[in-house]
């Protein structure tokens, strides 16, 4: 869309092929100041793509690129800036690009370094969600409270009372069929599409009973 004399152009619009990648939400892509051409659209969404096959869990994604007309904000150089939504209430933030470096007014640049600077930041995150993973204390605990054996899924409740669902897939040693509300469990939770979910569901003690 362009805007009216002497304004800059402002462009928005849904990264189509980054958004049947990124399925935990919806990616998006604004150019301002400049009309992107097809190359630079693509080179945006195909490191848009590399992230998420470094990290598939990528809850939103969010890139702006400002065009180097912008001299007020840019200086005359391109500037890229991204924002990544990860689990855990983490982010990714590439605000910035360095002042006075000629090489920014080339747009491949700009992509390619901020994207870098991302994917830095995105393996560092990843780092330490291992680590919380590695050292956390045990896992939680939570009881059945729904079974629907012929769909494939059930409901548990958290000790803090929050209904959490799971699927067949998520239960370890191929124990669905084995339980029945009020069993005792533990499991890993993490965001689903429609909210809390267990990754992982595994009878606690003989029969689930401790």
């Amino acid at each position: 869309m362009m805007a009216g004399p002497g304004g800059p152009c402002f462009q928005k619009f849904p990264c189509q092929r980054s958004r049947s990648i990124i399925m935990q939400g919806p990616a998006q892509i604004e150019f301002q100041g400049f009309d992107p051409t097809a190359r630079q659209r693509a080179l945006v969404e195909e490191r848009m793509a590399d992230l998420e096959k470094f990290f598939d869990r990528i809850m939103a994604c969010r890139v702006v690129m400002k065009g180097s007309g912008q001299h007020q904000r840019t200086g005359g150089q391109y500037q890229v800036d991204i924002h990544l939504v990860l689990p855990g209430g983490r982010e990714v933030t590439v605000d910035r690009t360095p002042h006075e470096d000629e090489r920014f007014a080339d747009a491949a640049f700009a992509i390619n370094d901020s994207f870098n600077r991302a994917r830095r930041q995105l393996q560092d995150a990843v780092r330490h969600m291992q680590g919380e993973i590695k050292t956390h204390a045990p896992q939680p605990t939570g009881t059945v409270r729904q079974m629907h054996l012929e769909d494939g899924y059930g409901f548990l409740e958290s000790v803090d009372g929050r209904e959490i669902y799971f699927n067949r897939n998520s239960v370890l040693d191929d124990a669905f069929g084995q339980l029945k509300p009020g069993m005792r469990v533990v499991f890993s939770e993490e965001a689903g599409d429609i909210g809390p979910q267990a990754s992982t569901v595994r009878l606690l003690g003989k029969h689930g009973l401790r």
